[in-house]
């Protein structure tokens, strides 16, 4: 089967995703099939792979053009070696080491004062009074790394 590659069906049936969801993930330049002489699309067994780190990634909040950044530093035209995945795995983890802290941040603020501008806590008016924290810019600033003022 890897001399001939993998049809849309087979690559739908080892990951789980639909053949449209294939098809526009390959529309979004996530994954790049080739022609057999018949035209069908088909795909390398490693597509498989690339398939599953998009579909974690999706699952971890990361949106498609920031999957596809990471994917454009695997190699084209051969399938990527370890080392090729190491080298995206920790940019990667940093990326995910980034959003772990900020949902432990959410997780631990979010019954106090997160910089949003609400001021309907009685604790903002402690953290956040006359909403000072709108001077850094909009949003939860708080949950997004700013640290009250004292």
């Amino acid at each position: 089967m890897a001399a001939k590659g993998l049809s849309i069906g087979a690559l739908a049936d080892r990951t789980g995703l639909a053949v449209s969801a294939i098809r526009y993930y390959e529309s979004q330049g996530l994954i790049t099939p080739w022609r057999n002489d018949g035209g069908q699309r088909r795909f390398e067994r490693a597509d498989i792979r690339r398939l599953s780190f998009v579909m974690i990634a999706q699952k971890f909040g990361f949106t498609l053009p920031e999957i596809r950044a990471l994917l454009d530093q695997l190699p084209g035209g051969r399938t990527p070696t370890p080392k090729d995945w190491a080298a995206i795995s920790e940019t990667f983890r940093e990326h995910l080491d980034a959003r772990i802290e900020t949902l432990q941040k959410l997780r631990d603020n979010l019954d106090g004062c997160i910089g949003c501008g609400c001021l309907s806590l009685p604790k903002c008016k402690l953290y956040n009074p006359d909403d000072r924290a709108n001077a850094r810019g909009a949003g939860p600033r708080y949950l997004m790394g700013d640290v009250p003022e004292p």
